[in-house]
């Protein structure tokens, strides 16, 4: 994030919600949506006029744009999707689906033609491709911005051939396209096929064409995750995380033994998805502290078109893994057998099984920590985004519903 970026001039501050990758984990952020649906007063209001996704996070935060004219109803319906979530509807889990993938991943790696006329990857998405044609329809976003419900929707998706984090944006005509070192935004017109593109992990889903080039994971490369929502014109950042809050430092333990492919790969997850924000929000709270010991007037007078950026996270209380970890049953057998031998069932492997736990207990789980941990820091929301109210009657109608 560079320091042109945090001079988008608004004359009524908007807040950017930025939803992060991170495969099933993604299911927390449909708590948090879920619990300030429930603490804003008017349910239909979109209470983020700038929403950007990224890989898991961009269908959500499609979900929360399609839906800007009613925010609550298109919630409940995210909900509906999470809470019923399989493996299945995901990938191709059965052992025909699995082995076809294998060995064609197996014969691509001996004849360099076989890849070039079909799509190579360890897994089939087709099942999830056929889930969102048949729950959102982008119709509605170019009333939903004429309307004023929503200012931009940004998906960002990583280029194969330029190498370039490209966030492909809807959004009102004062939105230009911008470019930066290994970052661009490009204006279009959004459908499913931009969701699919950013939540395409490399080698486990095929990447995906959008005009002359093929497009994966967003989360890939993408060195300024909360860029995008400044851009977009967002005046403040809400950025819901997929993963708990590091207080301590680590402790330092021995290695047993090799680490599992599981355990590797897990780590190799946490960078892609996870890692790069942490990093970005550092910077970005560095950037607001040094410009509050600038004047205002210093900064007018040597033309320095800076100023402070907003910025909340709310992030899980509670560790994923180890939620991961009550819910392996859940896998399908085929699955379940596939990740235990790479070692995902293990200690030391809970980080990969809780990217890729599609089930239905685990999500459900994820959801009402999220709806628990926002409704913990209420107060502190509620003013983040200018919510007049009274929070002991709020609360009070809260706990009524649930």
């Amino acid at each position: 994030m560079t320091e042109s970026e945090q001079c988008v001039p608004s004359t009524k501050p908007k807040v950017g919600l930025v939803l992060t990758g991170g495969g099933a984990r993604a299911a927390y952020q449909v708590g948090v949506l879920k619990a300030i649906s429930e603490l804003i007063p008017d349910k239909t209001r979109n209470p983020f006029p700038v929403v950007c996704g990224t890989s898991a996070g961009a269908i959500n935060a499609a979900s929360v744009a399609v839906s800007a004219s009613n925010y609550a109803e298109g919630v409940n319906k995210l909900e509906a999707v999470w809470s019923n979530f399989h493996v299945n509807q995901i990938h191709r889990a059965d052992f025909v689906g699995v082995a076809q993938n294998l060995l064609r991943c197996m014969f691509s790696l001996v004849s360099s033609d076989y890849g070039k006329s079909r799509a190579i990857s360890l897994l089939d998405n087709a099942p999830l491709q056929m889930l969102l044609r048949s729950k959102f329809s982008f119709r509605s976003i170019p009333y939903c911005i004429r309307a004023g419900a929503l200012h931009a929707v940004g998906l960002t998706a990583w280029g194969y051939t330029s190498g370039d984090s490209v966030t492909f944006y809807q959004a009102a005509k004062e939105v230009k396209p911008w470019r930066r070192a290994q970052r661009v935004g490009v204006s279009v017109r959004l459908g499913v096929e931009h969701m699919l593109a950013s939540s395409s992990i490399p080698f486990i889903f095929p990447a995906v064409k959008l005009n002359r080039e093929y497009f994966g994971d967003g989360s890939m490369r993408q060195l300024a995750p909360i860029s995008p929502a400044l851009h977009l014109g967002a005046d403040k950042i809400l950025v819901i995380g997929v993963r708990r809050a590091i207080l301590d430092e680590p402790h330092r333990e021995e290695a047993a033994g090799y680490p599992p492919f599981a355990q590797i790969a897990g780590h190799a997850f946490n960078s892609i998805f996870v890692d790069s924000l942490d990093v970005d929000l550092e910077r970005l709270l560095r950037i607001n502290e040094t410009v509050k010991h600038v004047s205002h007037e210093l900064l007018k007078e040597k033309n320095i078109p800076l100023r402070p950026i907003r910025a909340m996270m709310i992030a899980p209380s509670q560790s994923i893994n180890q939620i991961a970890k009550k819910y392996t049953h859940t896998l399908p057998w085929v699955m379940r057998n596939l990740y235990r031998a790479v070692g995902a069932t293990g200690t030391n492997g809970l980080t990969l099984l809780s990217y890729v736990l599609f089930e239905s207990a685990f999500c459900r789980d994820l959801i009402e920590l999220g709806y628990y941990d926002t409704l913990q820091q209420r107060n502190e929301l509620l003013n983040f985004l200018d919510v007049e109210r009274d929070t002991d009657r709020l609360c009070h109608d809260v706990k009524n519903n649930h």
